[in-house]
């Protein structure tokens, strides 16, 4: 129940509609299973009880609902426009057999902008981070790559961001599972394995701000 609570107080501080949206998910069967109760109960007081409870019961069950889809939404708020979110979205925020993972396959070290892939029913997936003008071409060379080595394997192009054309941080998941699914579940793992082997590491090194990494001098002789 803490738990719950610190859930709801974060996501009432970036979404203030979403505590009145489950106070309305909470009422609305209560009101219904009240209605259903004088209606069907004639005077049974034992039938009255459990269409109330019922009514309670499913209540709770779609305030939590409501609960969970703000807190998710709320959680990618806190997290859009920064470095990485797409991957942190891919990590954890991944559902109907999609396979992401957090680190990008391609990085402008000047910019930060990204590309990241992910497998799934659908295919391949490329999700590009950063405006759409800085990171097209990225997401074209991607894209051919993956056609030279997976030819008949659909790939999907995805820019994160506020640009016309481009999808907001929480609309990735359902993004993904609203494409066609065209491979099998053996498929997706032969096709993610496939790529996987191929992935050569980015020369970024680790602890490494790229933003502020200085090119090596030669040594004097």
């Amino acid at each position: 129940m803490k738990q719950m609570w610190q859930v709801f107080q974060m996501t009432r501080r970036y979404d203030s509609s979403a505590q009145w949206l489950m106070l309305l998910g909470f009422l609305a069967p209560v009101l219904v299973g009240l209605g259903l109760a004088l209606w069907l109960g004639e005077g049974n007081g034992f039938t009255i009880a459990l269409w109330v409870v019922a009514g309670v019961l499913a209540g709770v069950l779609i305030a939590l609902l409501i609960l969970g889809r703000r807190a998710e939404r709320a959680a990618y708020a806190q997290i859009e426009g920064q470095p990485g979110a797409v991957g942190a979205v891919l990590r954890s925020g991944l559902r109907g057999g999609w396979v992401g993972n957090e680190m990008p396959i391609a990085v402008n070290g000047k910019t930060q902008d990204a590309v990241y892939r992910a497998v799934g029913r659908g295919g391949v997936a490329l999700i590009s981070e950063g405006p759409v003008t800085r990171t097209k071409r990225m997401l074209d060379d991607e894209q051919r790559k993956v056609a030279r080595i997976l030819p008949n394997v659909p790939v999907t192009l995805i820019s994160v961001g506020h640009d016309e054309g481009s999808i907001e941080l929480h609309r990735l998941p359902a993004t993904l599972r609203k494409t066609k699914r065209t491979l099998t579940k053996p498929e997706v793992l032969a096709v993610s394995n496939r790529l996987n082997s191929l992935q050569t590491a980015l020369p970024i090194p680790k602890g490494i701000d790229p933003m502020k990494a200085r090119p090596q001098r030669g040594k004097m002789r």
